[in-house]
């Protein structure tokens, strides 16, 4: 299954430009999503504390120069625990596979063990094209850690290294310049002007999942999937529908909160956040629902439109 989406047809061939899909594979928490938001200059991809909150791929642009980079914001690299966490594996692979350029993030400020660092080697063999390695958070790390995972870049995973700070913007501009020059010639793939590949209302989703992991603790938010059922604009504000599905009537609970006030003030939240990226009025209806099981049944995540690894053997939920 391919998971990035099909370019809109573009002009014909222009030997002056460049243009390429950049691939950023890391462990969860190594600050991909920041990253991918100081590279598009734009914050499209949500950014929380909590760890392994990327649920789909996001693509975001960046055209400047005559180049145009299509970065890919892909799930987090780690061993899966169920059939959710296997299908996001399934899409970091698919994103290293289609990428014309492979950027492995490190967060230095925690040490991968082993076997972590050997799946996230697997993922990038997959990758046909030249592999760099970043060094992500070196503002809030020792001297030691860095140089032992630029040791390891370069070393082992035979990456050429950049060091940089995507919360302070630090090392960005220096990393920039070195991706458009690895970019193969070609035409632009999307319309100089966009920032994403991705329509609104999967940003609207983005947001309501963002405010999600912001309000709620341990296992809720990761046993929530964001669906927006109805988007339709109007003439004073765009009215927006969200389901949010569980797995269990409990979550369901959690989420409403007694009398109605967890799922008020998760509306809130969210509402801003959507306001905030649209930069218009947003009427937010949300709507909680169980799918029992979903991240533990191939047919739910079908569903849903996460990408399904091929039937191994697993055994799976009834």
């Amino acid at each position: 299954m391919t998971l990035l989406p099909t370019p809109p047809v573009g002009p014909g061939p222009n030997p002056a430009t460049r243009c390429g899909y950049v691939a950023l594979l890391g462990v969860p928490n190594s600050g991909k999503s920041t990253l991918f938001n100081a590279l598009v200059g734009s914050r499209l991809s949500i950014v929380t504390p909590k760890a392994q909150t990327t649920q789909r791929q996001i693509l975001g642009l960046n055209t400047s120069d005559g180049t145009q980079l299509v970065l890919v914001d892909a799930p987090g690299v780690l061993h899966p625990r169920d059939l959710l966490q296997r299908a996001l594996l399934a899409g970091a692979r698919e994103a290293a596979r289609s990428a014309d350029l492979l950027a492995l993030v490190l967060d230095p400020t925690h040490q991968m063990d082993e076997a972590a660092r050997r799946l996230l080697l697997d993922v990038a063999s997959e990758g046909r094209g030249p592999r760099i390695g970043i060094v992500n958070k070196t503002d809030l790390a020792d001297a030691a850690s860095v140089a032992r995972d630029v040791a390891w870049l370069e070393g082992e995973a035979g990456a050429r290294r950049f060091l940089v700070s995507a919360r302070t913007g630090v090392g960005t501009g220096e990393l920039l310049t070195a991706l458009r020059a690895l970019l193969p010639p070609g035409p632009f793939l999307f319309p100089e002007d966009d920032i994403a590949a991705e329509p609104v209302r999967f940003f609207a989703a983005e947001c309501v999942r963002e405010a999600l992991f912001e309000q709620f603790e341990e296992e809720v938010p990761y046993a929530t999937f964001c669906e927006i059922e109805e988007f339709r604009e109007g003439r004073d504000r765009t009215y927006i529908q969200a389901n949010l599905f569980v797995e269990r009537q409990s979550q369901k609970g959690i989420l409403i909160g007694e009398g109605g006030r967890a799922i008020r003030d998760l509306g809130v939240a969210a509402r801003e956040k959507i306001e905030h990226f649209l930069g218009s009025p947003v009427y937010l209806d949300l709507w909680v629902k169980v799918l029992p099981g979903w991240r533990r049944k191939r047919a739910q995540l079908r569903r849903l439109g996460l990408p399904v690894p091929e039937d191994d053997g697993t055994p799976q939920a009834s």
